[in-house]
């Protein structure tokens, strides 16, 4: 008889957070052609490595924006632009939330590892990151920058960013800026959630309970002291006026999204994931149903299906350990492993199935437990209630047949899945990932002749990843970030890509709106 790599997994009776190597091994060996199209509503395309933003046929994209594009006379769009979110203003007009993970190293500050740091170097790099909030106006079918719009303006590395904290934290209640910014959410209130993931790099890391001091990659700390328990939160912003809170409740890791639902009591359940390999799943849930600063978070031991909370006046073992609950909050991975949290692999984003309210999360890879080509995990709520304490968990699409490393979701309006990968640029094309070429973006039909087949319908340009999908109020268009492409260029003079602007450009990160021929609801 002949698996499937999903039947396989199915076979085994568990989901890929139990597999080890071998099972990832003996799955690489099967029948490699991709998936049929055969009953879906458009071809998709074939891998590809060429320096493009390829698309299937019927679709199109244009450039919203690129990394320096002025967006006022006083502010630029940012580097590295990730996650996505348009808050409508009317039929024709929204407010796009940008994130901007990480300085450009290679075109923004000019800086290559092992070269002196300079404070005009991190300043450059303090002002790219974080977020832009730009105002769009469509005119026909393509969304367009309005410039100097009262709406256009920065978050970044100097953003004074109050800290809502049972206490101050490091001696103070605002932080300096947001920075390593990767997926986010949106709240019922329609503000934007933007997540600090990879904080560490900046300010460096103090272990716990020691305060032993990580050294950062980047060195910002070299010109400004800034505290590393400053960063690695949840920031909640307000699209129209640009205000910013940092929600210290959800808690401090290496944030990828914050998903937000109401529950069945009129609260607000948010989930989150810790972007690190063994690292685990969160739940918030909030004491009101108009904020989230106040609330009770959780984590998942996902073989037992059931929700722990962080809670230091619930938890003995977090009491002996820690002195009070944002220390808690401080610390999750030290918190949720004492309480026996399931470690995974790489939790990323999250969404939710509007049809079934099930959550959604892709597990990108754990490459030192042979898990290279990740998953993406179902988790069922009982009762469908977001604020359950148990749930079911299985393997929704397990990848290393038709895609690799899964990354960043959303749904459309006809309810079915978008998915983009995220293999490294160390890795891409080379082996195991030969076959997968360039990252991609991924249409899984819900229902259906098609149902459950995995389409490609874009591949990136060299180098780069795609993420923050996000679809337009009206559905029409997908808001599509393509990120850090040419990032293994050597210098600016041996670059491996040329996009968007071809010739022999220096690469961009920007993000296109993609038409096309949209399943019907």
């Amino acid at each position: 008889m002949s698996y499937s790599r999903r039947d396989f997994v199915k076979f085994l009776g568990g989901s890929t957070l139990a597999l080890g190597p071998a099972a990832f091994v003996a799955c690489q060996k099967e029948d490699e052609n991709k998936v049929s199209n055969a009953g879906a509503p458009f071809k998709g395309i074939d891998y590809t490595d060429a320096d493009d933003f390829v698309l299937a046929p019927g679709f199109e994209y244009d450039l919203v924006l690129s990394f320096k594009d002025k967006i006022s006379d006083k502010d630029s769009f940012g580097a590295n632009n990730d996650y996505t979110r348009p808050i409508a203003l009317n039929d024709k007009e929204l407010i796009l939330w940008v994130n901007h993970e990480y300085p450009d190293i290679l075109v923004g500050s000019r800086w290559t590892p092992g070269q002196e740091r300079t404070k005009e170097m991190i300043d450059h790099e303090r002002y790219s990151t974080g977020g832009s909030l730009v105002h769009l106006k469509k005119s026909g079918k393509k969304w367009q920058l309005v410039y100097n719009s009262q709406y256009n303006r920065r978050l970044n590395g100097n953003s004074k960013i109050p800290l809502v904290s049972d206490r101050p934290i490091e001696g103070s209640t605002v932080a300096e800026g947001t920075f390593a910014n990767c997926a986010g959410g949106v709240t019922p209130w329609q503000t934007v959630l933007t997540c600090e993931e990879n904080y560490h790099d900046y300010y460096g890391e103090r272990t716990f309970p020691e305060r032993k001091m990580i050294p950062s990659r980047l060195q910002w700390d070299k010109y400004y002291q800034n505290p590393p328990e400053h960063y690695g939160w949840v920031v909640e912003v307000n699209p129209k006026t640009g205000d910013a809170k940092k929600l210290t409740a959800l808690g401090r890791f290496s944030h990828e999204c914050a998903t937000c639902i109401p529950t069945n009591d009129g609260r607000v359940a948010v989930y989150s994931g810790d972007d690190k390999n063994d690292e685990f799943l969160y739940k918030f849930l909030s004491k009101k149903s108009d904020s989230l600063e106040e609330g009770e978070l959780f984590v998942a031991n996902v073989k037992e299906g059931k929700w722990m909370s962080l809670s230091w006046d619930k938890q003995p073992k977090l009491k002996e350990k820690f002195k009070d609950q944002t220390e808690v909050l401080i610390h999750c991975r030290e918190a949720g492993r004492l309480l026996g949290a399931t470690p995974l692999a790489r939790p990323e984003d999250i969404e939710i199935n509007p049809a079934t309210g099930d959550v959604f999360v892709c597990l990108t890879n754990n490459k030192p437990r042979g898990n290279f080509h990740g998953s993406i995990l179902k988790i069922s709520e009982s009762g469908r209630n977001h604020a359950s304490m148990i749930f079911k968990a299985e393997d929704f699409l397990v990848g290393g047949e038709d895609f690799s490393c899964p990354d960043n979701m959303a749904f459309d309006k006809a309810g079915n899945l978008w998915f983009a990968t995220d293999m490294s640029g160390n890795a891409m094309n080379k082996p195991p990932y030969s076959k997968f070429k360039n990252n991609g973006l991924y249409y899984v039909p819900m229902k259906g002749k098609a149902a459950g087949q995995v389409i490609q319908v874009a591949s990136a340009p060299k180098d780069a990843e795609l993420t923050g999908l996000s679809f337009s109020p009206d559905g029409e268009t997908l808001f599509v970030s393509v990120q850090h492409p040419g990032e293994k260029s050597k210098s600016l003079k041996e670059l491996t890509s040329h996009w968007p602007k071809g010739g022999s450009a220096e690469p961009l990160s920007s993000v296109v709106q993609i038409r096309g021929p949209w399943p019907k609801a």
